[in-house]
């Protein structure tokens, strides 16, 4: 839309500093409505009568025209007045992409390159553990998104993910903030140390849970076939007694989370179960029991995270054999189409060489959780236009890489990185191409954007961001790029 108040016309001729950004141009009734940047903030610009302006803080530049912040309150009469930029649930027949923008800045370009692709953008998704990292909380990243759709008058519908929530406290502040999807990370409640028991052990543990409980699951799984389009999974009596054990504790808390948080909800919620974050690798047969069991307690997600074989390390591609993993997520795929959810992908950035076998076995309907590599192009751009900045903070990174490195399983070998030392700044970017150096980068965001001089200030993350924010349109540009590249390889077609 383009500006029609001859008064807005006006007030933005005389007051250059404000720079509107188009496509955010919008009417209601006889309002208008648009965001504009001014320096390194975003504002609301309103035109409407004073019932409407009094919704809204800010300041009253003229009779009729209001300077609004881009706070959490004003997001608030912006969600009650245009609903495109309240978060949504999918269901599980729609194509979704977690993108989680820890920066708050990456949503335009998230935007972008999929706004006119057959999936759907969940903007918001942030871990407890990344707001505690990044200093935010979950109502700013939501606050981001919003104003994301808003500015690119995006009015197609995008998700919010609590995502890898553990904890029922944490699980009830996402979904009264307004989260519209839930990942439940079980990991805690995964018996891991069942992979060490010998045989003796095994039975032995297996038969200290009550008989009414080991009877119903030998009825519901010993001698029986069960055929998954072609798939046959069945199960000795051992292999029952090892998924019990394996999962009886994170089943029991799937089932109360469900009870108590997302039957109640109030809005529609995607319920995701995570059983990735472990080392023992979900065996088809164990997929298969865990589906099963949430079936028959009156469970229903829409998608499931497996633990693949091979390593979904962060910010780099699959590691492993590629051929055993497509077997291996075949199987996958028939169990979750058989029982009608969406196979999930997480640590799903940069995985280029499991793409399309993603798509093909999964008939491209899945959800694909990304995250840091939207960091390592911010860091990218930093490297190529502002290298000083971009020096400093690579040295403090590897400095504390220690540190970071207690949050993330990942292996780099730090002795391959090329000292930056003998680096040229023209070469900053090849960083960003390096396996070795995009982990450290992609774990270390934490410490670099919260780390202090001695005085207390910050020492990078107001330059940081003050640089991005000027950077803004090479950002975009970086993540249509680097994002359009998992589309084109996931084949998620344009509509």
């Amino acid at each position: 839309m383009t500006i029609e108040s001859t008064r807005v016309k006006e007030f933005l001729n005389n007051n250059k500093e404000f720079q509107v950004y188009e496509k955010s141009v919008r009417r209601l009734d006889n309002s208008e409505w648009m965001i504009a940047k001014k320096g390194l903030d975003k504002v609301l610009i309103v035109k409407g009568d004073s019932e409407l302006l009094n919704r809204l803080e800010g300041e009253l530049v003229e009779d009729e025209i209001k300077i609004a912040p881009t706070n959490h309150e004003n997001r608030l009469v912006l969600n009650d007045l245009f609903p495109f930029t309240k978060p949504r649930a999918f269901g599980n027949k729609v194509t979704t992409m977690g993108v989680g923008d820890r920066l708050g800045l990456a949503s335009p370009g998230h935007i972008e390159v999929m706004r006119n692709r057959q999936v759907k953008p969940i903007l918001a998704q942030q871990s407890i553990r990344e707001l505690n990292l990044t200093s935010r909380t979950i109502y700013d990243v939501l606050d981001s998104a919003a104003y994301a759709a808003f500015q690119e008058g995006y009015t197609e519908g995008f998700g919010a993910d609590g995502d890898h929530l553990k904890e029922k406290e944490d699980i009830k502040l996402a979904l009264d903030a307004g989260m519209t999807m839930l990942t439940l990370d079980c990991s805690d409640h995964i018996n891991n140390d069942v992979e060490s028991y010998s045989s003796d052990e095994l039975e032995e543990k297996y038969k200290a849970i009550p008989e009414d409980e080991r009877q119903t699951f030998e009825d519901r799984y010993l001698n029986k076939t069960f055929d998954l389009n072609g798939l046959t999974i069945t199960f000795s009596k051992e292999e029952l007694m090892y998924n019990v054990l394996l999962y009886i504790d994170a089943l029991k808390y799937m089932v109360l989370i469900n009870e108590e948080f997302i039957l109640p909800a109030t809005q529609e919620i995607d319920f995701e179960i995570s059983i990735d974050e472990t080392e023992t690798v979900t065996q088809p047969r164990s997929h298969f029991f865990v589906a099963n069991e949430l079936i028959n307690q009156n469970v229903t997600v829409n998608s499931l995270a497996p633990r693949f074989i091979g390593e979904f390390q962060k910010g780099v591609d699959y590691m492993g054999d590629i051929e055993a993993f497509e077997k291996d997520l075949e199987k996958h795929a028939l169990i979750a189409k058989h029982f009608d959810y969406k196979l999930s992908i997480h640590s799903g950035s940069d995985k280029f060489s499991a793409f399309p076998i993603i798509a093909k076995y999964t008939d491209g309907l899945f959800h694909l959780k990304t995250a840091g590599t939207n960091w390592l192009e911010a860091i990218r751009v930093l490297a190529k236009y502002n290298p000083s900045l971009f020096e400093r903070m690579h040295k403090y990174a590897f400095e504390n890489f220690h540190v970071a490195q207690a949050y993330y399983h990942i292996t780099p070998d730090l002795d391959s990185i090329k000292p930056i030392e003998e680096m040229s700044a023209e070469e900053y970017p090849e960083y960003m191409n390096d396996r070795n150096a995009r982990q450290v980068w992609h774990v270390t965001y934490g410490v670099l954007l919260t780390a202090k001089n001695e005085d207390g200030s910050s020492q990078f993350k107001e330059e940081f961001f003050e640089s991005l924010i000027d950077l803004e349109d090479e950002y975009r540009e970086s993540l249509v790029n680097h994002i359009g590249k998992h589309l084109d390889l996931l084949n998620i077609e344009e509509r």
